[in-house]
């Protein structure tokens, strides 16, 4: 299947779709200055040493939490304030979700990227309100969508004059607590727009530990090899310090310590596919 021609630019200095492979990564959620910029310093200077572009992810609200006494973030007003500090210190472009209409402004003053998360993919009104801002729009598929109808939520984008929209692949729900990745719904993505993987919220376990999620992060390797191989434009990857310790989906992250081997397997299996192509 041919791949779909069309790039997208972040922040006018990354290009999703071109020669270089993408990264877009950091904790889940933007717990604290500190550890936002522990681990993005960290990521930044990996992905400068192996020539990947790098894109810092953070949530300042977690508004899609199992249970509501899970921790949300630090709030509207000081996740953002996180993210905009941790932009001018680290001097790299910023992804964060939003979960309401009204946020997407807000939060634009901020992030380069606004992220639809996969259970919005669908609600018009949000995807709108996003591509009106003139942020590129990351759109997650939802657990429940085939990949062929995620063309229409790409449609609802362009339909704003906003044609800075890609796709991500996270699994779909297969029975109850268990997401599997169809690697078909790559190629089949790709012909709409650039396409991600999202390599920690594949092997996530929703709900799976009664009134939080759990995770199997040892198969996060070979499912990224497996994206890789197949030709994606780049990889959302969580990442914190200390995972076990990490107040948002801990079982799914990457330990920061691990990511430079995990960084330097995927691009090895990015670059085959890219030679072949």
């Amino acid at each position: 299947m041919d791949k779909f021609k069309d790039t997208v630019q972040i922040a006018d200095r990354i290009t999703l779709g071109g020669e270089r492979m993408v990264l877009f990564g950091g904790p889940c959620a933007a717990e604290s200055y500190d550890i936002c910029m522990e681990t993005g310093s960290q990521v930044k200077a990996l992905c400068e040493k192996l020539d990947i572009s790098y894109v810092f992810k953070s949530s300042f609200d977690k508004a899609n939490r199992t249970s509501s006494g899970s921790y949300r973030g630090p709030s509207v007003e000081g996740g953002l304030d996180i993210l905009r500090r941790v932009k001018k210190d680290l001097q790299v472009p910023i992804v964060t979700d939003v979960h309401e209409s009204y946020q997407c402004a807000e939060a634009a003053e901020v992030a380069d990227v606004l992220q639809i998360p996969a259970f919005l993919c669908r609600q018009t009104d949000l995807l709108k309100a996003a591509a009106r801002t003139g942020k590129a729009v990351k759109i997650k598929k939802g657990q429940f969508m085939a990949p062929e109808d995620m063309k229409y939520a790409v449609d609802k984008v362009r339909g704003e004059g906003n044609n800075n929209v890609f796709l991500t692949e996270r699994g779909a729900s297969f029975g109850y607590h268990t997401l599997v990745v169809d690697m078909r719904s790559l190629p089949i993505m790709r012909q709409y727009t650039p396409v991600i993987f999202d390599v920690t919220h594949s092997v996530q376990q929703p709900g799976g530990k009664g009134g939080s999620s759990g995770g199997q992060r040892e198969f996060a390797p070979f499912l990224a090899r497996a994206a890789a191989a197949a030709g994606v434009d780049g990889f959302f990857i969580e990442t914190h310090p200390n995972p076990e310790k990490a107040l948002s989906d801990g079982p799914n992250m990457i330990p920061l310590h691990q990511m430079e081997d995990f960084l330097r397997m995927l691009k090895r299996y990015w670059e085959l596919h890219t030679l072949h192509h």
